[in-house]
């Protein structure tokens, strides 16, 4: 299953942005692998409060998030779905700007973790 987790400053988190967040980055994964892959995306926002968050040395106000995407590392490599990874990064870097705004672009990080095969499991069972 993939799961984003995405970290990003509270104060950004307001009630409104959180359903669009989370219906964006599905909808980017879907954009990759096709709609019915949707139902399979999990989402985790994570506020950090302003006094907690820096980049380059100093504390920021930013909203810009950082997004890590973990999945199956197979996924990433199925011939059906050519340049998966770098297809991602842009879907879920788009869905971000969409949400957030085209000012935060430039500053996005999205990491891809592929987990290998025999490394993950669902309901207490290896997957």
């Amino acid at each position: 299953m993939p799961h984003f987790s995405l970290h990003i400053r509270e104060e950004a988190l307001d009630g409104t942005v959180e359903p669009k967040l989370i219906s964006a980055l599905t909808d980017a994964v879907g954009a990759v692998y096709g709609t019915e892959f949707r139902r399979l995306v999990g989402v985790e926002l994570v506020g950090i409060p302003q006094r907690r968050r820096g980049i380059g040395g100093v504390p920021t106000e930013d909203d810009v998030p950082l997004v890590t995407l973990g999945m199956r590392e197979s996924a990433l490599h199925l011939p059906e779905v050519p340049d998966a990874a770098a297809r991602l990064v842009a879907a879920t870097t788009d869905a971000l700007v969409n949400v957030l705004g085209e000012d935060i672009r430039e500053q996005i990080v999205v990491t891809i973790v592929g987990v290998p095969n025999g490394r993950s499991g669902v309901a207490g069972a290896m997957g």
